[in-house]
């Protein structure tokens, strides 16, 4: 039955472009994933099963997950229901659903609802009349549209309690397929990671473990390799959820480069408070043992950026919209505008010869003071070693600026009361740029994008031990990541000791 859909599937994208499915987040699973996923699910032993399977497509998933039910002895019944509204591809679904079902060996029907699949519950899942226009389902299996939308898009309205600023239709779906999910139902996903953490998705992380719980996590290491036929960039998990109050003792996170070596899983038991984790309930998608002991470590410590009276920030200047404002040399009541680039082996070297690496300030709101700070790249490679890469930046390297700017591609941390002390910046550079903290990012955000938001989120050390370790460092012949490692393991193993001596 599946061979079959993926072969209709296969000639219905060599018949459409990619460029025209892309508008309306249209990406299909192989057929590699369609049977990880099925597998995924504990199939309850009962005479009737209800599958939802909202945004079919073309029904890969659907002829999946029937294929495994049609090895339950137990099962005599399923019950179809598919929600699909691109008319292009309706009449193709239509077909594969009355082959599924013609072949299946269990007594089998279907229902295809060409509705909004969002818009067409937003009565009953805020509690309205009409419970008969919703669905319930003892599975859901789905890969739901890709798409960001406007916060003010009907879908958005139909679920606003789980929306912050402009959503994306991906954990609309997933809210609504869980709303749907009867009470010990299972939901198994494939969706973007970016739901893991930050704020953007806070409502909905509250949303979905109010609800239920994660049993299963699978995590792909390549991202180019998930929709490779699609050649899509995206950073991808499998969620296996249980619609439960109960949280278990552990999540099974399992792991594996691509889409098609589903035969060699690496796997690890965690306990279900590692992963989801502090009162945002970020998600920690961890695969080894070595980042287990990162985030067990670094959680032991009591303060975050915020709780010392420190931020993060985003860069001011957006270079390009003020491109009038900028210049290649300095010219009288021109500022130093900080790029990415400015930042070279833990120190900022100014000026490089950079174009437009000088700002006549149009307005206050592009200029900062020349204070101390702890500049962070927002961008890297994702291939490069560390994620987090930092320079140190001290105003005494240049007295004769009041005031500079920051281009929107770095970020810096800074005091809102007062200058950071020389002691402070270099302590927070052998945190940010530890291999320990560099672990921890890359396992709470999977994305090559370094947001405020997560670092703001993460453990710190006490203002003291912070100013202790930028001590040490500069007793230092070399700021090295090395160097960082070696100081910070230091007062953590130090830590520990004296913990064990308490007890």
């Amino acid at each position: 039955m599946l061979e079959y859909v993926v072969r209709q599937t296969a000639a219905y994208m060599e018949s459409m472009p990619k460029q025209i499915r892309k508008k309306s987040g249209q990406f299909f699973t192989s057929i590699e994933t369609a049977r990880f996923m099925a597998g995924l699910f504990a199939i309850p032993v009962q005479p009737e099963i209800t599958i939802l399977d909202p945004g079919a497509g073309t029904g890969i998933l659907t002829a999946a997950l029937l294929e495994r039910i049609s090895e339950i002895p137990a099962v005599e019944r399923v019950h179809i229901i598919c929600y699909e509204t691109d008319e292009k591809i309706i009449p193709l679904l239509e077909d594969n659903l009355r082959y599924v079902t013609a072949r299946c060996s269990k007594q089998t029907d279907y229902e295809l609802r060409a509705l909004n699949y969002i818009t067409s519950q937003e009565n009953v899942f805020n509690g309205g009349l009409f419970p008969e226009l919703g669905v319930t389902c003892d599975l859901c299996i789905g890969n739901p549209p890709y798409m960001k939308i406007g916060k003010d898009a009907p879908e958005a309205k139909a679920m606003s309690e789980i929306c912050y600023g402009a959503p994306n239709l991906y954990f609309l779906f997933a809210a609504m397929s869980l709303f749907n999910v009867c009470d010990g139902g299972e939901l198994v996903y494939i969706i973007p990671r970016s739901w893991t953490s930050g704020i953007y998705f806070k409502h909905f992380r509250h949303y979905l473990f109010s609800h239920g719980v994660i049993e299963q996590i699978h995590l792909f290491t390549s991202r180019d390799k998930v929709f490779d036929t699609e050649q899509v960039l995206q950073e991808t998990m499998i969620i296996k959820m249980r619609k439960q109050r109960q949280v278990p003792s552990y999540i099974l996170v399992t792991s594996s480069e691509s889409n098609c070596d589903f035969q060699h899983l690496q796997q690890i038991s965690l306990p279900y408070s590692a992963v989801v984790s502090g009162t945002d309930q970020y998600v920690f998608l961890m695969t080894n043992h070595r980042e287990v002991e990162a985030v067990c470590l670094l959680n032991t410590l009591p303060y975050t950026l915020p709780d010392l009276g420190m931020k993060m920030k985003t860069g001011l200047t957006v270079d390009f919209r003020e491109k009038a404002s900028l210049r290649n040399t300095k010219v009288d009541g021109a500022v130093p505008l900080f790029f990415a680039q400015h930042i070279k082996d833990g120190h900022v070297c100014f000026p490089i010869g950079k174009d437009g690496e000088y700002l006549l300030p149009p307005r206050k709101g592009l200029v900062q003071p020349n204070s101390n700070y702890l500049f962070v790249r927002r961008f890297t490679a994702k291939e490069e070693k560390h994620r987090l890469q930092c320079g140190i930046y001290l105003a005494e390297q240049f007295p004769q600026y009041e005031i500079i700017s920051t281009q929107n591609k770095i970020n810096f941390i800074d005091n809102t009361e007062h200058t950071l002390s020389k002691d402070t910046v270099y302590g927070l550079y052998v945190l940010f740029n530890s291999t320990l903290y560099d672990i921890y990012y890359r396992v709470l955000n999977g994305s090559t994008q370094v947001n405020a938001t997560e670092i703001n989120h993460m453990p710190v050390p006490a203002i003291s031990v912070i100013e202790e370790l930028g001590r040490a460092l500069l007793r230092k012949s070399d700021i090295t990541a090395k160097t960082c490692d070696q100081i910070l393991e230091g007062f953590l193993h130090g830590k520990n000791q004296r913990s064990a001596n308490l007890s």
